[in-house]
């Protein structure tokens, strides 16, 4: 798998990634309902020297041993304040908000570029607000029929750049399911 070509990003550029299954789903009981190793090593060399924003339930979904995201500043959102001190024991940085996060975020180790990454609330709020300017999304072939959270909607301003293989096929896994990469844009605001 080759490092994935990223466009010409604004200074300070927010980025959403996740992986979903062909239906939607991104999640079942506040886990990743699939072993998609490829999708795995994509998430780590996207990711790996930026800052990295996340809801609380999404942290504690990471194993211990994975936490907090070597390589990366690792900034959680959480409304309770008696959670800071704890997340900062185990290596993160607490915020009560999105906002709050980003702004930090942006002066931190390779703050110039941002990645949200989960779940299913902060993404929704996050393209809502149109506060990504790109979307990293890995499409595995496969149907999750049980899952309980799903990616959230792209809404029209924001448009397919690349695809990887195609927007309509996945490349083949040896040990998962096969998969597409896909990155979207935000269009120019008008």
């Amino acid at each position: 798998m080759s490092q994935l070509q990223l466009p010409p990003l604004p200074p300070r550029a927010v980025g959403a990634i996740w992986a979903q299954a062909s239906d939607g789903v991104i999640g079942r009981g506040g886990d990743m309902p699939w072993h998609a190793p490829e999708d795995m090593a994509h998430f780590k060399a996207t990711t790996w020297g930026h800052p990295v924003v996340m809801g609380r339930r999404t942290w504690e979904s990471i194993p211990p041993r994975f936490r907090p995201f070597p390589g990366r500043s690792n900034l959680v959102l959480t409304g309770d304040s008696a959670r800071a001190a704890e997340l900062a024991e185990q290596g993160a940085t607490a915020h009560a908000s999105l906002t709050e996060a980003l702004a930090d975020a942006a002066t931190h180790e390779g703050g110039e570029l941002t990645w949200i990454t989960g779940g299913g609330a902060l993404y929704a709020q996050a393209i809502h607000e149109l506060v990504p300017d790109l979307l990293v999304v890995t499409v595995l072939d496969l149907e999750v029929p049980d899952g309980d959270t799903l990616a959230p909607e792209i809404p029209s301003e924001y448009e397919l750049a690349s695809a990887s293989p195609s927007p309509t096929t996945f490349h083949n896994s040896p040990a998962g399911p096969g998969y597409r990469f896909e990155v979207w844009t935000r269009k120019a605001r008008a």
